[in-house]
């Protein structure tokens, strides 16, 4: 199997349990001997009842011990991974002359994205919803169009949206928590590790894919759109100790607490 074959049906399928479905082989195993010219999805395949929508509102975190809002924040924690799996693949099939380390990457990062979106639909089915019983917004697929270069890729989704992740997760475990639901924070919890992991990433191709004349905030905000911005890196609270262990160097941290929208 191709990368390229995988981020296809990845991208494309409407049924969800194909869409969510890992390669037959581990990622290494893979071949990118064709990985074809770019191609550039204007929006993903998905099942009827998951086609994005706009104006969606999911509830604050605060509603994690309401079980009447509890499902909706669930289905809107899937909703994010599944945006990330797919915009992993398109990014697989927009930027098909980027390294193959990087390619190499992507693909693995995106197999850990389905695996998100899986966990969460099983925490979702064990509060009695399933994934497609709310609308869903777009927010993550609305910057695609903006993402010219693997270096713009990086910064958009694994030290922006990703970044933000690190605080975003520490917190709504902490809510699952407090509202007696350990098995959904053990499951943030993974998807805090994996990030921190995703952030690594990005940061360590920060540094390849960036001119030499720059810094590296100098490249991570130019290669920001608006309305992308630093302060979309964090949460409402930063939480240092994510970031530490990605490996990202204090000045870098130091900038990204000190950003306001």
């Amino acid at each position: 199997m191709e990368l390229r074959d995988f981020a296809l049906r990845t991208l494309t399928a409407e049924d969800l349990e194909v869409k969510l479905a890992p390669p037959e082989l581990p990622v290494a195993e893979l071949s990118d001997r064709s990985p074809g010219k770019p191609l550039r999805v204007q929006a993903p395949g998905r099942p009827a009842d998951l086609r994005i929508s706009a104006g969606v509102k999911v509830p604050a975190l605060e509603g994690m011990t309401d079980p009447a809002q509890r499902p909706r924040i669930l289905h809107g924690l899937a909703n994010h991974e599944l945006q990330a799996a797919e915009l992993f693949a398109w990014a697989l099939l927009a930027f098909p002359e980027a390294p193959e380390p990087f390619r190499r990457g992507l693909a693995a990062i995106l197999v850990e994205e389905q695996r998100h979106t899986r966990m969460y639909r099983a925490r979702l089915a064990a509060a009695g919803a399933e994934l497609g019983d709310y609308p869903v917004h777009g927010y993550f697929w609305s910057k695609a169009e903006s993402l010219a270069s693997p270096l713009d890729f990086v910064c958009a989704m694994s030290l922006t949206f990703e970044n933000a992740n690190l605080d975003h997760t520490v917190d709504y475990a902490a809510a699952a928590r407090k509202a007696g639901d350990e098995k959904t924070a053990a499951v943030i919890d993974q998807v805090h590790r994996d990030e921190v992991e995703h952030v690594r990433f990005g940061w360590r191709w920060l540094e390849l894919l960036k001119s030499q004349s720059e810094t590296s905030w100098q490249a991570y905000t130019e290669s920001l759109t608006w309305p992308l911005r630093p302060a979309r890196a964090r949460g409402r609270t930063f939480h240092r100790a994510g970031r530490e262990a990605a490996g990202l160097p204090a000045e870098f941290i130091a900038r990204l607490e000190e950003s306001v929208p």
